[in-house]
């Protein structure tokens, strides 16, 4: 449980403190005030990454030159402290020199917010990392494996367009690399589809009144085999196209409703429940791992449902989820108790209501 959260320089806060309720915390406020950006450093505190960008430099406020996040998490202090290009990571005050370190003392979590819509609209770029966010929380050796393949992927892709002449030892060099942390990317993403099949088809069948049935399956592009001999046979057509045509980095994952494909068919009221459901069993699949309910961070969420929908999705989580959700109107909770602690943020000042 994250008890507390502490910001200096972070986005739009010079500094902020807050106290977080152990089951519901709400950030209500007009938009653009700060209320997201509070979430996003509980997420980059806890996984040392931001949903919004993957620059660092944004992440600090306009004038300073660095950030800090503090938080107390199940009794352990973490602290995160950044500049553009530099990290430095502590828990309960030691400081931790990797990364992977810092990682196994920090706590699980789960960002639901209107862009998973994505999920079902998007291109498989955004089921990836749906799956990446998961997995590098469930499995010690992803995260380590998921970089290592994308710095030899960039690698062997820049030999692929740097010369008219393709440098072909080269490029297969780095694809032998590639190879060996394609198939811990490929076992673990089954495994993951695997945990999560049984939560999505139960968790839609709910939010459908049991009228739909909500399939995933997994879709590596490489299938059998090592994906350097999958690369050699490609060859031909990665010298037209100058890219690595095969690997993790082109996978997908298939989503159905009924047996119909829900990116293509399924109406926006069942690609909504679909991307809830994804989301909903992300939670369930990292509890059922790790045996503790994650974080719940929900940006602008609730607004969008539907009474019914809204109530489905809170009796779905997992039992003793903490939930940290923003909202611009309380309008939806009006006739509704909510157990815990609401704040009001107006121009990144926070003030208790």
């Amino acid at each position: 449980m994250l008890t507390d959260l502490l910001l200096r320089n972070f986005r739009c806060f010079e500094e902020c403190r807050v106290t977080l309720h152990p089951e519901m915390t709400v950030f209500i406020g007009r938009n653009a005030q700060g209320k997201t950006s509070l979430m996003e450093a509980a997420c980059v505190l806890l996984r040392l990454q931001s949903p919004r960008t993957s620059n660092r430099g944004e992440l600090i406020r306009l004038g300073a030159k660095t950030l800090l996040i503090e938080g107390t998490l199940d009794g352990h202090r973490l602290r995160c402290a950044q500049s553009a290009s530099v990290r430095r990571l502590a828990v309960d005050g030691a400081v931790c020199g990797r990364s992977a370190d810092y990682l196994q003392s920090s706590g699980l979590l789960v960002w639901m917010d209107h862009r998973d819509m994505n999920l079902l609209r998007g291109g498989a770029e955004h089921r990836r990392r749906y799956l990446d966010f998961a997995a590098s929380q469930m499995f010690p050796d992803y995260l380590k494996a998921l970089r290592g393949y994308e710095r030899a992927l960039r690698g062997r892709n820049y030999v692929l367009k740097r010369d008219a002449v393709i440098a072909w030892k080269q490029a297969d060099a780095f694809a032998k690399v590639m190879d060996d942390f394609a198939q811990v990317i490929i076992a673990r993403r089954q495994e993951l589809v695997a945990i999560l099949q049984p939560h999505v088809t139960r968790i839609h069948g709910v939010l459908s009144a049991g009228g739909e049935v909500g399939v995933t399956n997994y879709a590596p592009s490489l299938i059998e085999g090592s994906l350097l001999e999958k690369l050699g046979l490609l060859r031909e057509e990665e010298q037209r196209l100058r890219q690595t045509l095969a690997g993790p980095h082109r996978d997908d994952v298939d989503l159905k409703l009924n047996d119909l494909d829900a990116t293509s068919f399924a109406s926006e009221g069942q690609q909504r429940s679909m991307a809830l459901s994804l989301k909903i069993a992300q939670a369930h699949a990292l509890e059922q791992v790790s045996g503790n309910a994650p974080l719940l961070l929900l940006d602008d969420v609730f607004g969008e449902l539907d009474a019914d929908r809204r109530r489905a999705l809170l009796q779905l989580l997992p039992t003793g989820t903490q939930k940290v959700l923003t909202t611009t109107t309380l309008d939806w909770a009006r006739g509704e108790s909510l157990p815990g602690q609401v704040y009001g943020v107006d121009r990144a000042r926070i003030e208790l209501k």
